[in-house]
C-alpha cells in the first residue's frame, strides 16, 4: 500500500490553473498544501501571488527570489554551450524548470513533504522537465500531476471549479496560454494553433515590430570572461541585471522574435511564438567572440554536440549524466573565450562588426594580403596534391 500523503509542495504561480490544482489536491488528497513561486524575472506578475495562495488554502506561500541563480547556474552554462533547438529556439522555457523543480525538492525536504506538484498538462513537454528534475534529486517524492488524473478536461471546467470554491478568477481572460521569464515571453494558443495564419500583434510585448523600431542604428558592447558575459557598454553587471539590461536595449529595436513549429517531446508538433531580445543579443556575441577564441577543431566539436545538448534541456535532461558531462567540455572550451565584442543593432537584426581578445588566436601577419614573412604560398601546392589524392581515386573509380 503507497504510503499517504500529508503534505505536498505546488509550483504556484496564480493563475487559474495552478489555484484550482492548490484547492482541488487540498479536496482529495485531504492534505496540507504548501506554495512556491519562483520570481525568475517575470516582473509584474507576481504581485499579490502569496496573499492569493493563502486565501485559496495553502497553509504556506513562498516567493523565492532566484533570479540571480537563474542567470549564473542555469542560463549562463546553457550560452557557455551555444544551444539553440531546432535551429532557431533558444530555450527560454525549458531552462526555467530545473531550477523550478531544484527549488520544490528543496522546499518538501525543508517542510517535510511527501509529495511536489505542478500544472504542467498531459500534452506539454513541461510535465517531463518538472518530473525528470525530481526524479534526479529526490527520487523518494512522489510527483501529483492533476491534468493527467482529474476529470476537469477544459478552462470552461476549471472556471466553473474556481467559481464553486470561490476563487477569484482574473477580471480578463488571457488569449494566449503563456509563460515569461528574464530570458523570453512564449505564447501559444488562440490563432497561433493554426500555422498558416500569422501571429497577432498581442502576441509580442517584450520587442517592437522591426518596422517601428528606430531608423538609426545602435551600437552596444558586450564583455566576457570565460565565455560568460560581465558587463555591458563598459559596465560590469551581474547575470540577472545584464539580461534585464540587454532585454532593454534589444526590445526597443525589436530583436529576438521567432514564430516557428517545434516538435515536442512527447510526440507532436506544436506552433509557437518566442521573444528572446537579450538572449538573442549574447548568443549573437558569444558565438562571434568564439570566433577569434576557440581553435578550429574544438569549435568543430562543439558545434557537432549542441544539437545533443540543447535536445537535452528541451526535453527535461539538465541533471542527467549526458548533460552534465557535455557541459564539461564546453566549459573547458570556454576558458580562453573572454574579450569584447561590438553589435549593431537594426530594425530586428544584430550585426556583430568588430571583436577583440587578450586570447585571441587570428594572426594578422599570416591572414594579411600584403607581403608577409609568415606564409609561404607554395607550401600549398603540396597541401592540396595530397588531399587530391582521395578525390582523384574516387573520380578514376566511378569513371570506369
Amino acid at each position: 500500500m503507497s504510503k499517504a500523503i500529508t503534505k505536498v509542495v505546488l509550483a504556484y504561480s496564480g493563475g487559474l490553473d495552478t489555484s484550482v490544482i492548490l484547492k482541488w489536491i487540498k479536496e482529495v488528497y485531504q492534505c496540507e498544501v504548501i506554495t512556491l513561486t519562483c520570481d525568475l524575472g517575470q516582473e509584474e506578475e507576481l504581485a499579490g501571488v502569496d496573499g492569493k495562495a493563502r486565501s485559496t488554502g495553502a497553509g504556506k506561500a513562498y516567493i523565492e527570489d532566484v533570479r540571480e541563480e537563474f542567470a549564473r547556474d542555469f542560463i549562463f552554462p546553457m550560452m557557455r554551450a551555444g544551444a539553440i533547438y531546432e535551429g532557431r529556439y533558444l530555450l527560454g522555457t525549458s531552462i526555467a524548470r530545473p531550477l523550478i523543480a531544484k527549488k520544490l525538492v528543496e522546499t518538501a525536504v525543508k517542510e517535510g513533504a511527501d509529495a511536489v506538484a505542478h500544472g504542467a498538462t498531459g500534452k506539454g513537454n513541461d510535465q517531463v522537465r518538472f518530473e525528470l528534475g525530481v526524479n534526479a534529486l529526490a527520487p523518494e517524492l512522489s510527483v501529483i500531476a492533476p491534468w493527467r488524473i482529474w476529470d476537469l478536461k477544459s478552462r470552461s471546467d476549471l472556471n466553473a471549479f474556481a467559481e464553486k470554491h470561490g476563487i477569484p478568477l482574473s477580471s480578463g481572460s488571457k488569449r494566449y496560454s503563456m509563460d515569461r521569464n528574464m530570458l523570453h515571453l512564449s505564447f501559444e494558443g488562440a490563432e497561433l494553433e493554426d500555422p498558416w495564419q500569422e501571429a497577432g500583434a498581442g502576441s509580442y510585448i517584450l520587442t517592437v515590430p522591426p518596422e517601428d523600431a528606430p531608423d538609426t542604428p545602435e551600437y552596444a558592447e558586450v564583455d566576457f570572461e570565460r565565455g560568460n558575459p560581465v558587463a555591458v557598454n563598459g559596465e560590469a553587471l551581474s547575470p540577472a541585471a545584464l539580461i534585464k539590461t540587454l532585454n532593454g536595449i534589444g526590445g526597443r529595436h525589436g530583436i529576438g522574435r521567432i514564430d516557428m513549429v517545434e516538435n515536442r517531446f512527447v510526440g507532436m508538433k506544436s506552433r509557437g511564438v518566442y521573444e528572446t531580445p537579450g538572449g538573442t543579443i549574447l548568443h549573437a556575441a558569444h558565438r562571434d567572440l568564439e570566433g577569434i577564441c576557440l581553435d578550429r577543431e574544438v569549435m568543430h566539436q562543439r558545434d557537432a554536440m549542441i544539437p545533443r545538448y540543447a535536445a537535452a534541456v528541451y526535453n527535461g535532461f539538465w541533471y542527467a549524466p549526458e548533460r552534465e558531462a557535455m557541459q564539461a567540455f564546453f566549459d573547458a572550451s570556454q576558458e580562453r573565450v573572454t574579450g569584447t565584442v561590438r553589435l549593431k543593432l537594426y530594425k530586428g537584426n544584430v550585426y556583430p562588426v568588430a571583436r577583440k581578445s587578450p586570447c585571441s588566436l587570428f594572426r594578422a601577419a599570416l591572414a594579411t594580403f600584403e607581403r608577409d614573412e609568415v606564409y609561404n604560398q607554395a607550401d600549398a601546392a603540396g597541401f592540396i596534391r595530397l588531399n587530391g589524392l582521395r578525390i582523384q581515386g574516387y573520380a578514376r573509380a566511378i569513371s570506369k
